[in-house]
């Protein structure tokens, strides 16, 4: 059974989105018109995927999914972002918040169906799921990471970047691979938007730790090589 909150203020979209799941014995859905009513959901069930829609009254999806993806109180969904906004700077901001998937509107019923379940098995395959290399631990369900038990500070999009590293050790990535792993292959953005990232990356790690946990790879891209 897939937990799912749907959150979308246009009620007629709602529930278009509702129709969506509503012949599935596989979906136990959940619907909020606004950020207030979803956060106090997901403070009181667990989810595994939320539909969340950009624009929503008084508190933006954008601004919402920031501050789901910093709550260690909260259990962690997927959130796929829904929105008319479809230029390349938009995806890119979505997923900067911590989306973890962009759908544009007007949307395809069986895509998001399938954008849903894809969300939802990545959660199965994550849950419990702990990466530990030394002293650094990354929780891959809970979205979090410690090093020598002092909790890490890491933005959303630096996180993804952290969790492909850490499920591809030691391996010289492109940047090319790069984007595709962490932003996807269906969004289009500059190869030094990885750079920017890497930066920061390093600098959150840096914090607890002097080891250059991503290692640059001379006309290839960056290693992810912990101490040995």
């Amino acid at each position: 059974m897939i937990k799912l909150l749907l959150v979308e203020d246009n009620l007629a979209i709602l529930a278009l989105l509702q129709q969506t799941f509503a012949d599935s014995s596989e979906y136990e859905v959940s619907t909020a018109v606004n950020g207030s009513e979803a956060l106090t959901l997901l403070h009181a069930q667990t989810f595994d995927v939320m539909v969340l829609d950009w624009m929503l009254p008084n508190l933006s999806g954008l601004e919402l999914c920031r501050r789901i993806k910093s709550d260690d109180t909260i259990a962690q969904p997927q959130v796929i972002m829904l929105s008319a906004k479809g230029e390349e700077e938009d995806r890119v901001l979505g997923l900067d918040a911590g989306a973890d998937d962009y759908v544009v509107k007007p949307f395809l019923a069986r895509e998001l169906q399938s954008r849903v379940k894809a969300a939802a098995r990545r959660v199965q395959r994550d849950k419990h799921k702990v990466l530990a290399f030394g002293d650094l631990q990354i929780d891959l369900h809970a979205h979090s990471v410690s090093m020598a038990n002092q909790q890490l500070n890491i933005a959303p999009t630096e996180l993804k970047l952290l969790m492909f590293f850490a499920q591809n050790v030691n391996r010289a990535l492109s940047r090319q691979q790069i984007l595709d792993g962490v932003w996807g292959a269906t969004v289009y953005v500059d190869d030094r938007t990885v750079d920017v990232h890497i930066g920061r990356l390093r600098k959150a790690l840096q914090v607890a730790s002097s080891h250059e946990w991503v290692q640059t790879v001379r006309s290839v891209g960056y290693r992810f090589e912990p101490p040995v």
